[in-house]
């Protein structure tokens, strides 16, 4: 049965699209042109042939939310739903998680800093914190974001773009990395992200922007300043206290 087999695979997507490929959904169809919708964001494939299935009694609606929590909850699994987030939720998101990692973290006013504008994303007492927020992607995969999502355990190349880096407008940065099962942090002072860069000018006019590229092959390049959730707020105020220094010594 076509149950059995989607409910113990480890991504039952897959199997239905396997299912879907090879016609054995078609066979028991009645509908004519049943599967010939072309999938659209946010009505992808997977969604409308779940939906044929469900039509089709082959899997019950109780069966469904049953497989959909056993596939969410497992831990491989667990962070699959930002992979669906476009650029400007996804960032969104990691500010207010790490808030509420760190309560002391606030949402930056001219109130709270009377020369704030928008250069950055979350304050301190008096450290100003920008947060970069990137996904472990295949990168050798032109498959959806939800697709090329990788485990942390995974040997395929991947690369986490940080972007429009700005290290005169922050103190302190903080990147998250989100792999399918894990969270990853590092915290950097402005001055070491500075240093770090792997390309400048990422837009025209931007001067003092940048970007830096953490793959595969250079991530542990990084090691010295990853911390764990619970060291965060230790850590953001270790980096601005070398920040200050760094500007003292220049």
């Amino acid at each position: 049965m076509l149950w059995s087999r989607v409910s113990k695979q480890p991504i039952f997507c897959a199997e239905i699209h396997l299912a879907q490929k090879v016609g054995v959904l078609h066979k028991k169809s009645s509908k004519k042109g049943t599967f010939c919708a072309k999938p659209v964001y946010p009505f992808n494939e997977y969604e409308y042939v779940i939906s044929t299935l469900l039509a089709m009694d082959v899997l019950t609606l109780d069966g469904y939310h049953k497989l959909r929590d056993s596939y969410m909850n497992r831990n491989r699994n667990q962070n699959l739903h930002l992979f669906a987030r476009g650029s400007r939720s996804f960032g969104k998101w990691a500010e207010g998680h790490l808030r509420g990692l760190v309560p002391g973290l606030q949402e930056p006013s001219d109130i709270i800093d009377p020369v704030y504008s928008g250069q950055y994303d979350l304050y301190m007492e008096e450290i100003r914190i920008e947060v970069k927020a990137s996904r472990a992607l295949d990168k050798d995969s032109r498959e959806p974001l939800y697709v090329k999502a990788l485990a942390s355990d995974s040997k395929k190349r991947f690369v986490m773009n940080f972007q429009q880096a700005k290290p005169g407008c922050c103190d302190v940065f903080v990147w998250v990395a989100v792999w399918r099962d894990v969270i990853r942090y590092w915290v950097l002072s402005s001055h070491e992200v500075e240093t770090n860069l792997t390309s400048r000018g990422q837009h025209r006019g931007n001067v003092g922007e940048g970007q830096l590229h953490v793959r595969h092959n250079n991530i542990q390049n990084f090691k010295d300043y990853e911390v764990k959730p619970d060291d965060l707020e230790k850590a953001i105020r270790t980096a601005y206290d070398r920040q200050v220094r760094a500007i003292g010594a220049s």
